[in-house]
């Protein structure tokens, strides 16, 4: 039934072995994403009661249902469907799908998920002799409706070939049925898709060209520390082949296709039939994004029920989630002084070059690297960003934190922060918004049907500043920029000129669909003494 599985999966696994073994943890302690350290008190976060999902062309088997999980209950497992209906016993059943949720959410102490306390539901498309995106839409769909309604990320740990699109020539601009469908569902049912990138040479990159979620490389280990982008990513590149695969395999005009990366070569798991192994891939760098999710929002739902100040609903939006995890991740090691945000890695991409060599960092039109995105996963780093707590327009905002707003089209919206920061530290800030796309409901039942089409109404124009606190709303002052004109994202990462007080500034530039634009706001600055 999944003869062509290996077709649209991305990733691939290597190096099974049987004896027994003490599992490498390497991808979740401090080498990695450095998430253990959040399931210990005084954090204590798991992702309990967190609702998170996975769609992909297998499901893994259930605990009690499936014969091929009999002997293992390392997974605990809130429901399996086949696309929008339950799952049949042992039907559908995938290894690739039981070693991707095990990563999320395995209670096994050897190989603990990212999330061992979320509830995860989980849907099968089915093989690609019967699947199509519509049917991967209502799958996608029918996970995002689980759990009342409220699951807060989703899983994409495979992809769409370009040549199974039925559009007339097909290209990677935004508008296949599954890409729309992911920038939809993102809105109306307010959840982050994580998405696994692009790999190797290409082949399944739908939805990639997606707006709304985040998609995902995978490192592997350099000196002891997962910071290389790994080289089976598919990347841009200047010269050669990637000009030749631009609209096939890249997205169109420029867009950045990668978000962040997560540690993906050589992940220890469990397999379905309690045999121990490794593998390799986006297929399982995406998930930890997902679990992370998990963990942060049940942070949140923790701060919300305790009515803490700076806690609002607006902690469980998919943007806040995707500005978090974006402007949290690692790009250069900090030396100790924290002038570096007290990043723990120093990320190169597969031609061994760090950030400061991107055209993101050097360009303010590029928010993101081809290869990195915004940099490394660190869990950690994101509950730091995250629990910062939410500050508006109209208070004095510390140097690190985030906002759910919206902006007014030729309006700016400005956050002073209420300490100096410090000369030659780096600042981080990202700016997210939605495309806006629409369901056309033939039959007004609020929901996707097969055969339904969506309406793409474009992406406004928002661009993003760190201007001197004193600087009027003009040119004069601004200190670095972002302004990309394709991109759903904006980010910032620059070194502070002087040590004095700035302000941070979004501006809705230009207007595509409404007039009125939401967005979510992170950033991270060094606190400074005046000289």
């Amino acid at each position: 039934m999944f003869k062509k599985l290996s077709l649209l999966i991305v990733g691939f696994s290597i190096s099974y072995w049987s004896l027994p073994a003490i599992a490498s943890l390497t991808h979740l302690n401090i080498s990695g994403i450095d998430v253990l350290r959040l399931h210990k008190p005084p954090y204590d976060l798991t992702g309990r009661k967190i609702a998170i999902g996975q769609v992909e062309i297998g499901r893994p088997g259930m605990f009690g249902w499936d014969k091929a999980v009999s002997k293992n209950r390392s997974i605990s497992l809130a429901g399996v469907f086949r696309r929008n209906q339950p799952a049949k016993s042992n039907r559908g059943v995938d290894n690739h799908a039981y070693n991707v949720a095990g990563i999320m959410v395995s209670r096994h102490k050897a190989f603990p998920g990212v999330a061992p306390g979320a509830r995860l539901y989980s849907s099968a498309v089915g093989s690609s002799k019967v699947s199509a995106q519509d049917q991967e839409c209502l799958s996608a769909q029918h996970i995002a409706l689980q759990n009342g309604g409220d699951v807060r990320a989703i899983n994409f740990s495979f992809g769409e070939p370009l040549n199974r699109d039925p559009r007339p020539d097909p290209l990677l601009d935004g508008n296949a049925l599954l890409t729309q469908c992911i920038d939809w569902s993102s809105r109306v049912h307010n959840v982050l898709y994580a998405i696994a990138g692009n790999q190797g040479k290409g082949g399944i990159p739908i939805p990639t060209d997606n707006y709304n979620a985040v998609n995902v490389a995978f490192s592997s280990i350099r000196g002891g520390m997962f910071q290389k982008v790994d080289v089976s990513n598919l990347a841009m590149m200047n010269e050669g082949f990637g000009r030749r695969l631009v609209g096939k395999e890249f997205n169109l005009g420029g867009r950045g296709a990668i978000g962040i990366v997560a540690p993906g070569s050589n992940i220890p798991v469990l397999k379905a039939n309690s045999k121990r192994g490794k593998v390799t891939g986006t297929s399982f760098a995406t998930p930890q994004i997902t679990g992370t999710v998990a963990l942060l929002q049940e942070f949140s739902d923790r701060q919300l029920r305790k009515k803490q100040p700076g806690w609002t609903i607006a902690a469980r939006s998919h943007q806040v989630m995707k500005a978090v995890l974006l402007n949290s991740a690692e790009k250069i090691k900090d030396n100790g002084d924290g002038l570096r945000l007290g990043m723990t890695r120093t990320m190169i991409d597969k031609q061994s070059q760090g950030w400061l060599e991107s055209n993101a960092y050097k360009n303010p039109k590029i928010p993101l690297s081809d290869q990195m995105g915004t940099g490394h996963l660190n869990s950690f780093r994101a509950y730091k960003q995250f629990s910062a707590g939410q500050w508006r327009p109209s208070q004095k905002a510390p140097v690190i934190g985030w906002d759910y707003h919206r902006v007014n089209v030729d309006n700016a919206v400005e956050y002073t922060l209420g300490k100096p920061l410090q000369k030659n530290s780096f600042v981080s800030i990202t700016l997210v918004w939605n495309r806006l796309v629409e369901l056309r409901d033939r039959n007004k039942n609020g929901q996707y049907d097969a055969g339904e089409i969506f309406r793409n109404r474009g992406l406004n124009n928002l661009d993003l500043y760190l201007v001197k606190a004193d600087a009027k709303n003009n040119k004069n002052g601004i200190v670095c920029s972002s302004i990309s004109f394709v991109d759903s994202v904006e980010h910032i990462f620059c070194p502070v000129p002087t040590t004095g007080k700035y302000k941070i500034r979004v501006h809705f530039q230009q207007q595509i669909n409404e007039a009125t634009q939401s967005y979510a706001l992170a950033w991270w600055g060094m606190e400074g003494v005046r000289e």
